[in-house]
């Protein structure tokens, strides 16, 4: 390592990466403190400038790069960098996959849990999320339109977005067009995108007027842009649908599903057909009564009601009265049961839970840390988790282990490629 100075001042210093972190920075050590080095990877050399602390160790800035590691490839897409949406897309594919299910490993191996339990990774393409959620802000004009920017507030205005699906891709330049006619300067808009099967369901959020005027264009760029469903949402209110014209329709384990505007949703269909796939492998063949807590609309609860009596439990009141009406339409309220309750704040109790003979458990990626002691304490025979975490999964994992469960295996499932974020499913039998 050698000191260097470059313009803009500062502690600037040579180093050479080390490892990937989990956010998909590089890292290296310096006095004994990991430095974590944006849009790095293993083996580059550089020239860095230290900005502050993060995280228990330092933030850099590169000024230089000196010389390029053996794993680095050219980013397909021309955001990469500025934008916040994906980190690692300069990574070569098979260091990729090997970094995705370490962070699993990683994270398991902090709670003493051994990397044999993660089985390989279970990759998604890009181009295949079907759902896109962005922020817009009106300047003088001219509308920017995109995700946030790395580690930022300021909006990286988006020309083309490679993860999520054709038809999404296509909507954001007309999207652009329609939101600078209606925003007043300095107007914010929060957008979610969903391409459902019947086409897409827009929910635009802003506090910007909605006048009869403004109703009247969206109602036109919902024409004009075939949309299924436009609603409208002021912050802290209910959505309202400017125009409906197709139901948006999901499907789950067959049942046709209306989803909720901007409600939770698996990013792919692809994805989610993996992890239905690995939720029911897990779930016995004789299993009879199967409670789904925090079950959204219905992921996985219309799959296992094909096996057994269901009773999902949910939070959101729409999502579960989505799930119940799809239930009703199916003629299956003899098997399914529905119960909208805070999961966080009041979890279903281990005698709540018995007699039954599997739970299935999808929480926020805070994890379910008050209802996994309840499961500890149950006598469930099999138990089933899907989590967006590692790190709450594992912390989780651990109250169940240390309540008598084993821990069978995990599942690492690659749902949000080029980036840090990855989801598994894992499965615990009863000693």
């Amino acid at each position: 390592m050698r000191r260097k100075t470059r313009r803009g001042g500062g502690r600037q210093l040579e180093l050479t990466v080390e490892s990937l972190g989990a956010r998909g920075d590089g890292v290296t050590q310096l006095e004994g403190k990991p430095v974590f080095l944006p849009m790095t990877l293993p083996g580059d050399r550089v020239i860095a400038r230290i900005q502050g602390e993060r995280g228990g160790g330092l933030k850099a800035e590169v000024v230089e790069l000196l010389e390029t590691g053996p794993n680095r490839v050219e980013p397909p897409c021309p955001h990469f960098g500025p934008c916040g949406g994906c980190t690692v897309q300069h990574l070569d594919p098979a260091p990729y996959v090997e970094w995705k299910r370490d962070l699993v490993v990683q994270a398991m191996a902090r709670r003493g849990f051994t990397g044999d339990l993660v089985q390989p990774l279970r990759r998604i393409e890009p181009g295949t999320r079907r759902r896109m959620s962005l922020r817009a802000v009106k300047q003088g004009k001219k509308v920017r339109l995109g995700f946030n920017g790395r580690e930022s507030h300021l909006i990286v205005d988006l020309e083309i977005c490679l993860l999520v699906t054709p038809g999404l891709r296509a909507l954001i330049a007309p999207l652009r067009t329609a939101l600078a006619a209606i925003l007043a300067d300095r107007d914010h808009a929060d957008i979610v995108a969903t391409e459902t099967q019947s086409g897409l369901d827009l929910l635009i959020v802003s506090a910007a007027e909605l006048d009869l005027q403004a109703r009247e264009h969206w109602a036109a760029f919902a024409e004009a842009e075939d949309l299924a469903r436009l609603s409208w949402q002021h912050p802290d209110e209910e959505s309202e649908p400017l125009t409906v014209r197709r139901n948006p329709k999901l499907s789950f384990g067959g049942i046709a599903v209306e989803p909720v505007p901007g409600g939770f949703l698996q990013p792919s269909i692809e994805g989610e057909e993996i992890l239905t796939e690995l939720v029911m492998g897990l779930v016995p063949e004789t299993a009879e009564t199967i409670a789904d807590l925090f079950s959204g609309a219905g992921t996985f609860t219309f799959p296992l009601a094909q096996r057994g009596r269901v009773h999902a439990v949910e939070g959101d009141e729409r999502s579960l009265e989505a799930l119940w009406s799809a239930a009703r339409r199916a003629d299956l309220a003899n098997r399914i049961t529905v119960e909208q309750r805070d999961l966080m704040r009041q979890p279903v109790s281990a005698d709540e839970l018995e007699g039954g003979d599997c739970v299935v458990f999808d929480p926020p990626r805070a994890g379910a840390k008050d209802q996994a002691f309840e499961l500890s304490d149950s006598s469930i025979p099999t138990i089933v988790a899907v989590s967006c975490n590692p790190n709450t999964f594992a912390r989780d994992a651990r109250t169940l282990v240390e309540g008598g469960y084993e821990l069978t295996e995990v599942t690492p499932v690659d749902q949000f490629p080029w980036s840090g974020h990855v989801e598994l499913v894992a499965g615990f039998k009863r000693n």
